[in-house]
Parts: structure tokens; sequence; C-alpha cells
């Protein structure tokens, strides 16, 4: 399948969450058996060789792929929960994003320092929920720490910095314009 393929795929629903925002939508990449499985293979193979013991899934979009890259890299999967959805005690981050703020959490026992992580999720826009998920996992002090995105909406711009030692990469660069 081809990268013009999957990004034929992809609903964008204008005005979403608020107005202004163009929403990408890959619950349509995921409805598709062809297409979910080239978006996991490709994430696969780019981690395939970076020794992944834990994948740790932005929810709720990062949960669907996330899971499944763990699966088939032999990995742990880690919830990161909007805030009361987690039972154990947890470790929380608040951010800010372009419609807002918010925060994530994870439980304090999820990473080790002895993981591998590969963070995921969806949609790299701002930078904010990555960037917060960034200092969750990083505060558990593991051997190295990715992130992953579906797309990348390049023209967005990032308020949020991303820290230059995490390797940061994404199957599809995309515009909202």
């Amino acid at each position: 399948m081809t990268t013009e393929e999957l990004i034929g795929h992809i609903r964008l629903v204008p005005d979403y969450p608020v107005k202004g925002i163009v929403f990408f939508d890959v619950t349509t990449l995921f409805k598709n058996a062809e297409c979910f499985e080239e978006v996991v293979d490709r994430i696969c193979e780019l981690y395939k060789d970076k020794g992944i013991t834990k994948v740790a899934g932005i929810e709720s979009r990062g949960f669907i792929t996330g899971a499944a890259v763990a699966a088939r890299l032999g990995a742990g999967f880690v919830p990161i929960r909007k805030p009361g959805k987690l039972p154990a005690r947890v470790v929380s981050e608040k951010y800010t994003k372009e419609y807002g703020t918010d925060s994530i959490e994870i439980h304090e026992d999820a990473i080790s320092p002895d993981d591998v992580v590969l963070i995921h999720d969806d949609i790299l826009a701002t930078g904010g929920t990555a960037s917060a998920a960034m200092r969750l996992v990083k505060g558990f002090h593991p051997r190295a720490v990715y992130c992953n995105f579906i797309i990348d909406i390049t023209d967005v711009p990032r308020s949020n910095p991303m820290p230059p030692e995490v390797e940061i990469s994404s199957l599809l660069q995309l515009s909202e314009r």
C-alpha cells in the first residue's frame, strides 16, 4: 500500500473540536484492515531493532495502534490516560494544547529504569500531549525513549518543545492547509 493510499483513507473534519481546527480522523484508517495492518507494519519496521520493552500509548487512539505494535514487538503496553481513568496510584503531568489545557496520567509502577519505551499517539500537532507524555515517561529514567506518531501536522506551530534527545518519527507528514 502506498503512502498516498493511506492518506486517502484519513477523514478530515473541519471545525472539530473547536472552530478553526481541522481534525485528522485516523479511525477511518483503523476500520480498513489493509490500512491498519500497513500502519502497524510501518511502525514495527521503524522500531524492530531498538529493543523496545514497553509501548506507552496515549489515550485514546494511541491505545489502538500502540497495543498492536507492542504485541508485534513482544513488548508490554502501558496506557497514558486522562485524569481519573487509572485504578492505582498515578503520576500526572499538565500541558497546554491548541484549544485549552489538560493533563495525563500513568501508573506510578508502569515503567522501570531497564525499559526502552516507545511513546505512541495518532497525531503530533502543537506537541502539548506528546511533550507531557515524554516528561512523564522520562521521569521513570528508562534506558531510552522514542516517540512515534501516525501523522505529523507540519504547519501547526509547536508551542511545546520536544526534547532534542528523544528520537521522534511519524509515518505521514501532512498540512492543515
